[in-house]
């Protein structure tokens, strides 16, 4: 049976433009979604740059907020000991105090020395070098009685020479402010503090102490202010002063000295003359300072030698 009913087949040409505007309608939607996705990314972005410049923005206004502290009582960057307290006393004992007279000297009237001949003695300390701790363990009992006596005055001077040697932790440095903040908050406990950080002193390329060690340290010596120190230990508060006075010193000269300058440590100074005796010989280096106690002595009592003076004569 025959029907003159026309199929609803589309003609060729319907069919092409209806695939064109489906194509159109498929590209315009890529074309949205590409546009959304670069206004997300741009945004994104930009939220991304703003948020790392805010933390540097806020990274360095911390660090021109935050002044650069300096340690107080601090004598040409250092710490001055001319008298001790009693647990710092424990440090040594009693040996013979400097007399001018011991030393070899032209036979003339001698005398122990006064509070204005005292000789004036600098050591320089990395706390992690080898030959500063053997120094100071040779030496701590002839030091703790001369300043006892009162015929030395001693500084210390600390500094970081070392501080690449401790796999990263910059031990040298940190061990250097930590002296640094019990000079500040404990005086009076330096002087056993900084024997206690030389005698029993980490090995060269270890990790050394803590800070919460160091402070741990500073605490079991009796410092006064704990909390305080321990802070500014753990803060680092000396960190840059300690990096500072090191470069000081290597440029020189070094206080009491015309033109000495730190090389290596330690380095000792005494009346400005610098000690190149054996580290470990406490009687070499006690001939030594007798020796410039001697020279200080003979140049305060030296008498000046009459200036002949001529006067016109009557002409005959």
């Amino acid at each position: 049976m025959s029907s003159d009913e026309t199929p609803n087949v589309p003609t060729p040409r319907n069919s092409r433009e209806a695939v064109r505007e489906k194509a159109q309608r498929v590209h315009a939607k890529q074309s949205r979604a590409r546009i959304m996705r670069r206004i997300i990314i741009g945004t994104l972005a930009v939220v991304a740059v703003g948020a790392i410049g805010t933390a540097v923005t806020l990274a360095v206004s911390s660090q021109v907020s935050k002044p650069q502290l300096s340690p107080t009582g601090m004598d040409g960057d250092g710490v001055v000991v001319s008298e001790l307290s009693a647990s710092a006393s424990d440090v040594g004992t009693a040996t013979p105090t400097p007399d001018p007279s011991e030393a070899e000297a032209p036979t003339e009237p001698t005398a122990e020395p006064t509070a204005a001949q005292k000789v004036d003695i600098h050591i320089y300390v990395d706390y992690l070098s080898d030959d500063a701790g053997e120094f100071e363990r040779a030496n701590a009992r002839q030091l703790t009685n001369w300043i006892s006596e009162g015929a030395v005055t001693v500084t210390y001077h600390p500094v970081a020479l070392l501080t690449a040697s401790s796999n990263g932790t910059k031990y040298s440095l940190r061990a250097a402010a930590a002296a640094a903040c019990v000079a500040t908050h404990s005086p009076d406990q330096f002087y056993a503090f900084n024997h206690d950080l030389l005698d029993d002193q980490p090995e060269v390329n270890t990790d050394g102490l803590s800070d919460t060690e160091l402070a741990d340290l500073a605490g079991a010596v009796g410092v006064d202010n704990t909390k305080t120190v321990r802070s500014c230990i753990q803060d680092g508060d000396y960190l840059t002063w300690a990096k500072e006075a090191t470069n000081r010193a290597l440029e020189g000269p070094l206080p009491g000295s015309d033109d000495l300058a730190l090389a290596s440590t330690p380095m000792i100074v005494a009346n400005g003359e610098a000690y190149v005796g054996a580290l470990d010989d406490p009687a070499e280096f006690s001939q030594f300072v007798l020796t410039v106690a001697s020279d200080a002595y003979y140049q305060a009592t030296a008498t000046p030698t009459p200036t002949p003076t001529t006067s016109d004569a009557p002409a005959e």
